[in-house]
């Protein structure tokens, strides 16, 4: 079977879907590899890494014509579609669920395609969660951003002309990248607190050393794994529980979403008013609408003194790690659907079944 592995287009993004490592394990597993020129160039992987595995490095039109499976990170686009037929099976992601008409389009192709973002959260699936592993990167760099972006540093320090007292830090959404800021920031030495929907969070927060804000209230987790949208008498009281820690944070990094929806408001503009001069919040969840209320995507609002950065920290930023860790789950998704490498569609078992958006040019989700 043909791998085509495509170049990414979309503005800043910097990975690859199959680093030069995971090229190797597959072609050893019998799958010929076809590679777009200089689809690996941003990820620090050279063309000739890639030859060295054994797989070719084309144009870009030779790719979609000899490849059966096209592989990306970012949903296929207007010019990708192109160059797609019937007989081709795409995976990427593709967010099916607020992006309806790039489905209608694959499946006006004719073409098959899986959706890396559905990705069910059941243990048998985690290797190939791709959310997860992106979302550890994106926790890390949050620290490391709102680090640079303070004018205090993390760390009790005792020193002849004084006590530095340690960085406050709130986090909210104790997610897979709410648990990474959590533990980067402790390592840091800063004094941490974090909150989130799902009570059963509470002894993830504690294991790693921070204090867990509680709301009583019912379970915020959805059957999926994922948080689900709060009532606003929820929302309420989730202000008033985190009002004290929020105005003496020196840092903090929101990180709530729910899929296929608009990240829900946990700060308001009257909550930032009222915060510490200098403080800053990283608003991890800006690409969904953000979670603090005067956020904007990619830019940076100072209001009162307090800096509120809108990002998602998009992996790219550390592309080479990202590409690594999306490769292999990449590879382990390819290795649960195929056998002698050929793709088995086993439409009972639940990975496949939840991935599988399009079939042969019927929409199945």
């Amino acid at each position: 079977m043909r791998l085509g592995i495509l170049k990414e287009t979309q503005k800043g993004e910097k990975r690859v879907s199959i680093s030069p490592t995971i090229a190797k394990q597959l072609t050893d597993k019998g799958f010929e590899l076809i590679v777009e020129e200089d689809a690996g160039t941003y990820s620090s992987f050279k063309n000739s890494d890639y030859r060295e595995t054994g797989a070719r490095v084309e144009k870009r039109g030779v790719v979609f014509k000899d490849s059966q499976i096209l592989i990306k990170i970012n949903p296929f686009n207007e010019e990708d579609l192109k160059l797609v037929n019937k007989d081709h099976v795409l995976i990427s992601h593709l967010y099916h669920k607020s992006k309806p008409e790039l489905i209608e389009k694959i499946a006006a192709k004719g073409a098959s395609a899986f959706s890396m973002d559905a990705m069910p959260r059941i243990s048998r699936a985690q290797d190939m969660d791709v959310l997860s592993s992106q979302s550890n990167l994106a926790g890390y760099k949050s620290v490391i951003l709102g680090a640079y972006e303070m004018k205090k540093i993390f760390p009790l320090m005792m020193t002849a002309a004084g006590t530095i007292k340690p960085a406050k830090v709130l986090i909210f959404g104790v997610g897979v990248a709410g648990l990474q800021a959590i533990a980067t920031a402790k390592r840091l030495g800063a004094m941490v607190k974090a909150t989130d929907i799902r009570l059963e969070t509470k002894e993830q927060v504690e294991s790693l050393g921070a204090k867990f804000i509680m709301v009583e209230g019912p379970n915020g987790e959805s059957e999926s794994g994922y948080a689900k949208e709060a009532s606003e008498d929820y929302l309420r009281r989730q202000k008033e529980a985190v009002n004290k820690s929020l105005y003496k944070a020196d840092l903090v990094i929101t990180t709530a979403g729910i899929p296929g929806k608009k990240s829900p408001i946990l700060i308001t503009e009257e909550q930032v008013l009222n915060m510490k001069n200098g403080a800053v919040i990283i608003d991890l969840a800006a690409a969904q609408g953000g979670n603090c209320e005067i956020s904007k995507l990619n830019k940076t609002v100072t209001r009162n003194g307090v800096k509120v950065i809108g990002t998602s920290i998009a992996p790219e930023s550390v592309s080479t790690n990202a590409s690594e860790l999306y490769a292999k789950n990449m590879y382990n998704f390819i290795m649960h659907l195929t056998e002698e490498s050929n793709l088995k569609w086993d439409l009972e078992e639940q990975i496949t079944d939840e991935t599988l958006i399009v079939q042969n040019g019927i929409i199945r989700k």
